[in-house]
């Protein structure tokens, strides 16, 4: 009697606790998924550690640039849309969430990659958007047709046309970053600390333009703190996504060299075009690598 009673007392219990998981999941749902996430909810950057000068045996700068086009990284472009335009992903692509925070005021940023000169975030919006110019337009009629004058020449005028950002537009990320050597372990490392986007931008003849964005000081906390709470899309494993913070500390991106710090200050497409430039590129990456490498040749 006392086993029976056991048992019909546990299946009660096991029927209650299954009814109060059930209500309490209905009371915490989420519409978004089907579980309460909390990856980088209240999850806090890592400062990077302590650096002494002495420590630095070598150090060069390093240009590069991250095409959105190529398709290891179009997480990094989508999705395109933002919350307002109708964005039910629950994620931001990388270019509208530094539009986003600097926006808000979350960080400063800069005029260019020395990252000295702050720049007041109205005139940098600016510089996204491009300037208001006039230009001459048909005047319309009521009945929605262009107005002709008595030599039956369209009547034209003058309006100002307020051009407007698009972040579709924007396709390429172009970094600076410093390789050095620490002599406390001698290995080869690096730190991205600086970062603006490119996009196109249309002139006054129609043409588009390759305009570069205003500067963001990457090894700051703030700006690091704006990408760890913000996740990438992972196409093989959404519960293993990454943060925006942790792609570029793992370089989880693929990219190419534009520039690497000389004595005449330029660029490789100054000097290289073509395949020329694409193979100097390369030469420039491999000969980093290299450098770790020969410290340890006798």
């Amino acid at each position: 009697m006392k086993k029976v009673l056991f048992s019909v007392l546990a299946i009660m219990i096991a029927f209650t606790v299954t009814a109060q998981s059930i209500i309490d999941a209905e009371d915490g749902r989420n519409p978004n998924d089907f579980y309460q996430r909390g990856i980088v909810v209240g999850k806090k950057a890592m400062p990077y550690p302590f650096l002494r000068e002495s420590d630095v045996v070598w150090k060069t700068t390093i240009w590069r640039r991250i095409d959105m086009n190529e398709s290891f990284n179009q997480y990094l472009y989508f999705p395109t849309e933002r919350e307002e335009e109708g964005n039910t992903q629950n994620r931001i692509n990388i270019v509208n969430l530094i539009i986003k925070a600097a926006a808000n005021g979350d960080f400063e940023v800069y005029e260019d990659d020395d990252m000295k000169v702050p720049q007041e975030w109205e005139k940098a919006y600016l510089n996204l958007s491009g300037a208001p110019y006039t230009q001459q337009v048909n005047v319309i009629g009521e009945d929605g047709q262009p107005v002709e004058d008595e030599d039956g020449e369209y009547v034209m005028k003058d309006t100002t046309i307020i051009p407007s950002f698009l972040n579709t537009t924007a396709k390429k990320l172009n970094l600076k970053e410093f390789w050095y050597i620490d002599k406390q372990d001698t290995r080869q490392k690096v730190r991205i600390v600086g970062m603006n986007f490119m996009f196109e931008r249309a002139s006054k003849s129609g043409e588009n333009l390759m305009v570069e964005s205003f500067w963001v000081p990457m090894d700051y906390m703030t700006v690091r703190q704006v990408l760890v709470n913000a996740n990438a899309y992972e196409e093989n494993n959404e519960v293993a996504e990454r943060s925006y913070d942790d792609i570029f500390i793992q370089r989880y991106f693929e990219s190419y060299i534009t520039r690497e710090s000389n004595k005449f200050n330029r660029k490789i497409t100054d000097y290289l075009t073509g395949q020329d430039a694409v193979v100097e590129s390369q030469m420039i990456e491999e000969r980093i690598f290299d450098i770790e490498s020969d410290m340890w040749e006798y």
